[in-house]
């Protein structure tokens, strides 16, 4: 399994392999105290983000993620940011997270189809066996959008990390396995009413 910066087309969302110039943009579509609530101490200024964008990239360099922007077509701007983390090549799995989107993209297709692009790419193109995602326990948002598109729950992990704030916050587990995937992509098709033509570049 080998992952490498790629661009992943969907019907109204492209993501983009992140890179530094994108960091003014998305500083404005993420400057939003709520969007951080559960990432304190959130995005204060562009020089946060900054520090948050070169993280990635460091990480990028290291081989143990792959981060991306997202690009809403329908409103010509980036609206986000999602990522593959904690890669293990020798055990093919990974996690998706990572994921801050602008409030005005919240409740739409969005993130349901940035979700069917990441886990079609990792089931059919990289041969991932698992893929994860995770969440603060206390995010009841996030945990509703990975049951909904079909994540199993693993449990939570309890005083699993120490956040920027300090508080120590127990984590929720989710998968997907590679033996589930056609099943999870008929409903993930179904929830974005049929409408997944994609690509990659």
């Amino acid at each position: 399994m080998k992952v490498e910066p790629i661009i992943l087309q969907g019907v109204r969302v492209t993501l983009v392999p992140m890179e530094a110039s994108h960091i003014a943009a998305l500083y404005d579509a993420l400057n939003d105290p709520e969007i951080w609530t559960f990432s304190p101490p959130g995005m204060r200024n562009v020089a946060d983000m900054k520090t948050y964008v070169e993280t990635a990239l460091e990480e990028r360099a290291r081989g143990v993620c792959m981060p991306f922007v997202i690009y809403d077509m329908e409103a010509d701007r980036l609206v986000g940011t999602t990522r593959f983390a904690d890669i293990s090549a020798p055990h093919r799995h990974l996690e998706i997270g990572w994921t801050a989107l602008a409030r005005e993209v919240w409740r739409t297709r969005v993130n349901t189809e940035c979700k069917y692009l990441l886990l079609k790419h990792c089931f059919e193109t990289l041969g991932t066996v698992r893929v994860q995602l995770k969440a603060d326990s206390r995010n009841t948002r996030s945990l509703r959008a990975m049951e909904r598109i079909g994540a199993t729950p693993e449990g939570i992990h309890r005083s699993n990390r120490i956040l920027g704030d300090g508080y120590i916050r127990d984590t929720a587990y989710y998968s997907f396995i590679a033996s589930e995937w056609a099943n999870v992509k008929k409903n993930l098709e179904s929830m974005l009413g049929g409408q997944t033509t994609i690509g990659t570049k």
